[in-house]
């Protein structure tokens, strides 16, 4: 399916790997222009350079931690006036409720929820002027079904949520379409780091661990950054402009719900 955004410019946060890779990758096969941003330099490279071989567009890189001021300055210096802006950060640690004080959860909510607000502050009146512009969030399966370990990210990502849901239908009679997508587990160093806590506690092997998990999700494996990528790349196309802030769910069945 042509998705009508070759020529495009985007802004994919946190895409040197894991899904905001698989955005950035399948935005390119659309023959979308990238920024790409992520706090090491090495590996985002290295992903930008893979990805310009592989499809031929262009790609700017910016190393910048984009929840700082400082670094959210650099990285919106250089994406401009963007078409598309996918939204990601890595999620706060796990743990239990009696673990976070105030600190811990002003950090998850500057991650998870303020700093994507404050990129959309900037790029899509942009995208208004321009009567069309995407945006992507990546925030989690657990907005729609809590996840008792993640509590910093269930409250900063449902957050988010609650602001996206009523934004999203202001900005849409401007062009500009905003969704979110709810990753479940997938196979990134997100699953690793969750997995070897599983492994650690149980006094279990990863591999057993990841299996165990597995089996608890109706698609009986973890979701590839390639599918999860190729989902956002429809938010982002031409196809999908009455589709207007939506929670769409990519985790193999895992959340059990009707809604």
């Amino acid at each position: 399916m042509d998705l009508g955004i070759a020529g495009k410019r985007a802004l994919v946060c946190a895409s040197s790997k894991g899904l905001g890779r698989g955005c950035a990758e399948a935005l390119a096969q659309a023959g979308v222009e990238l920024v790409m941003n992520a706090r090491g330099a090495e590996a985002l490279e290295a992903t930008a350079q893979e990805i310009r071989d592989t499809y031929g567009v262009k790609v700017t890189t910016v190393a910048a931690d984009i929840v700082s001021e400082e670094g959210r300055a650099k990285v919106l210096e250089v994406a401009g006036d963007v078409d598309i802006l996918v939204t990601n950060a890595g999620g706060p640690p796990p743990g239990l409720w009696s673990d976070w004080g105030r600190d811990e959860f002003l950090a998850a909510l500057d991650a998870n929820m303020l700093t994507p607000i404050a990129l959309m502050t900037e790029l899509m009146p942009k995208m208004a002027a321009k009567g069309w512009g995407r945006v992507v969030n990546i925030t989690s399966q657990s907005v729609k079904a809590p996840i008792p370990q993640l509590g910093l990210s269930n409250a900063a990502r449902t957050g988010l949520t609650g602001y996206v849901a009523g934004t999203a239908r202001q900005v849409a009679p401007e062009g500009v379409i905003v969704n979110n997508l709810l990753p479940g587990i997938h196979a990134t160093d997100r699953a690793i780091s969750l997995d070897t806590g599983v492994a650690d506690a149980q006094g279990i092997s990863i591999e057993e661990a990841a299996d165990q998990r597995a089996a608890t999700i109706p698609a009986r494996r973890y979701g590839t950054r390639q599918e999860f990528g190729a989902m956002c790349a429809f938010l982002c196309s031409q196809h999908a402009g009455f589709i207007v802030g939506q929670n769409i769910l990519l985790d193999g069945g895992a959340t059990n719900a009707t809604l």
